[in-house]
């Protein structure tokens, strides 16, 4: 793809973007990505995905929209092609680097006991759940180590609700020869306290699950205003 640098072949003036664009590249080079705010980092993503434009505007139009740039590569596609200047192969390449982000992150956790690398599981855990619009329902089923066995999405529900059925979370951890589960689960609306029904749902699932050798480590909710754990908070 264009570099964005330089001139044109024909001899005119480069676009004034274009010397924007070095700077950048050499702020973030020489300082890395902390030295940006989160629009200046979106816009190295959007040079390469539009190189003929001042990708400026339309970066800060996106974290003002959706409030962050954790947020916006965790936006849906179809509410990315909502913004005026961001086409479905923008929208693309924003989702493949969000998924190149979670491969990372789910590779931090994937070969190590979890209990003992419990701030990667819950990096990975924000970055796959926190920014979704609907809730969903994550289940981490763990062996006798506390190796990670499997990653599994149980269920998808509405804005403000999942329907769980804890005979059939355990039926799959004993499918999966697991003896033990961390739970996890995203509130939409931001705040990650738990509601009554998360922890009468939690406990019961705890009850099934203990006299079949199944431990329930913890329940963690995760949102954009951070996370709560039900073990942090005694609730389990």
């Amino acid at each position: 793809m264009s570099s964005g640098g330089g001139k044109p072949a024909d001899g005119a003036a480069a676009p004034h973007y274009h010397g924007h664009r070095d700077r950048l590249r050499a702020r973030f080079s020489e300082a890395g990505a902390d030295a940006l705010p989160d629009y200046e980092l979106l816009e190295l993503l959007l040079f390469r995905s539009i190189p003929q434009r001042d990708v400026k505007p339309l970066a800060k139009e996106l974290v003002q929209r959706f409030g962050s740039f954790a947020e916006v590569l965790g936006a849906p596609a179809q509410r990315l092609t909502e913004v005026k200047g961001v086409g479905e192969g923008v929208a693309l390449d924003l989702k493949i680097v969000e998924a190149a982000m979670l491969r990372m992150a789910r590779g931090a956790i994937a070969k190590r006991p979890l209990l003992s690398s419990w701030s990667s599981v819950i990096d990975y855990c924000r970055m796959a759940m926190a920014f979704a619009e609907r809730e969903q329902f994550r289940i981490l089923f763990l062996d006798k180590k506390n190796l990670l066995i499997a990653d599994e999405v149980q269920q998808t529900g509405t804005v403000d609700h999942t329907p769980v059925y804890p005979r059939e979370v355990v039926r799959r951890a004993l499918e999966l020869s697991a003896t033990a589960l961390i739970l996890v689960h995203n509130h939409p609306s931001g705040d990650p306290n738990p509601s009554q029904a998360d922890i009468r749902m939690t406990r019961e699932l705890v009850e099934i699950a203990r006299p079949l050798g199944i431990v329930i480590h913890d329940h963690v909710i995760v949102g954009r205003d951070g996370h709560a754990s039900f073990k942090g908070l005694a609730l389990i």
